[in-house]
């Protein structure tokens, strides 16, 4: 196991990294009801009144991921709502690289973090070598 271990510790970053953004600059305005996360849903299209439960499906979607249990699940759920996220921002006309392209980028973090650390996720998707054979 030791020569996996940077592997691990890698992955835990990653996934630190994920849910403390997460938390702090998604799930936290819109629960303490920061007039920026109504502001920000209302500039890109939704209705009043979809802060919190969009804040709350965001918490418990990372606080699924966190636990190692349900970690797989969390990690579902947050793709299903970074899909929305890009489709919002398509949908406002938002820059590529730095609006609509986000989500992806939390992706990467979200799930390069649960596939470092965890050999379940690597035995499901694993990395292939290009060989020329199909």
């Amino acid at each position: 196991m030791q020569g996996k271990s940077w592997m691990i510790w890698t992955g835990r970053a990653l996934s630190a990294l994920f849910v403390l953004f997460m938390l702090g600059a998604s799930v936290a305005p819109k629960l303490f009801g920061m007039a920026v996360a109504e502001e920000t849903l209302t500039a890109l299209g939704w209705p009043h009144g979809y802060v919190l439960m969009i804040g709350l499906i965001e918490l418990a979607g990372t606080v699924l991921y966190v636990i190692p249990a349900t970690s797989l699940l969390g990690a579902v759920i947050m793709t299903g709502l970074f899909g929305g996220a890009i489709a919002t921002q398509v949908r406002a006309e938002s820059p590529l690289f730095s609006h609509i392209l986000f989500s992806v980028y939390l992706a990467a973090f979200m799930w390069g973090g649960l596939w470092l650390r965890d050999a379940r996720i690597r035995s499901i998707l694993p990395l292939r070598r290009l060989t020329g054979e199909n």
